[in-house]
Formats: C-alpha cells, sequence, structure tokens
C-alpha cells in the first residue's frame, strides 16, 4: 500500500509542477488552486509513504517519476520539444525507479553480513 500511495504522490507532484507552470506566478486562479491542493496531497503521500519505505529511496521515487510524468506531459502536449535523447534519458530515470523498488529494505545489513572478513582489530592497524 506504501508504494501505491507513493507512486500516487508522484502523480499528484507531477500535477503541481504543471499547474506551477500554468499559474503564471500565481496569477492565474484556476491553475494556483490546483497547485496548492496538489501540492498537499502530494505532500502528504509522501509524508505518509516515508513511515514504510526509507525516506531516501522514497524521496527518489518521488521526485524521479514525478520529474519524468511532467517532462513527458510537457512533450505530449508540445510544451517542450521531444528527442530520442529525452526519451532515453526519461526511461532510464523509471528504469532506475524499478530498481529502487527491487532493492530490498535491509541491503545494506545483507552486504555487511556477507563479508566474512573480521573488522581489523586496533592492534592490527597499529601494526601497518
Amino acid at each position: 500500500m506504501a508504494w501505491l500511495i507513493l507512486l500516487l504522490s508522484a502523480v499528484a507532484e507531477a500535477v503541481w509542477a504543471t499547474a506551477l507552470g500554468a499559474s503564471e506566478g500565481f496569477s492565474a486562479l484556476g491553475p494556483t488552486v490546483v497547485f496548492f491542493v496538489f501540492l498537499a496531497l502530494s505532500m502528504a503521500g509522501l509524508g505518509w509513504a516515508v513511515r514504510r519505505i526509507p525516506l531516501g529511496t522514497a524521496y527518489a521515487v518521488w521526485v524521479g517519476l514525478g520529474a519524468a510524468l511532467t517532462v513527458s506531459y510537457a512533450m505530449a502536449t508540445g510544451e517542450e520539444p521531444v528527442s530520442a535523447l529525452k526519451v532515453v534519458f526519461l526511461l532510464g530515470i523509471v528504469g532506475a525507479v524499478v530498481g529502487l523498488k527491487l532493492v530490498p529494505h535491509d541491503a545494506h545489513a545483507t552486504e555487511a553480513a556477507d563479508t566474512d572478513a573480521p573488522a581489523p582489530q586496533q592492534d592490527d592497524v597499529a601494526r601497518d
């Protein structure tokens, strides 16, 4: 459930980012209202998700997907030009996000447990 909330929060981030661009410096009422509503929803969802997903992972997913969706929407609507390199790099962001989802949360503990060599003792360090 936390991952679903995080994904929805990333979508909300793309909505508020797009609304921010359309708000004309907060002078257009409709986009300004959309900006603040979706900003609150996005932050609330991120805040809820980080109670169950490590902060660094959740934030990277939130920002990465939000940015990728924002650029994709801008390209789809003609606001931003499309190029093969942009598409490749956007797919790279999405691939990195998928990779973060696939990495176990306790990867650091697993890596530490996999090392067979004991930590050097103070006497060992002093002799070197």
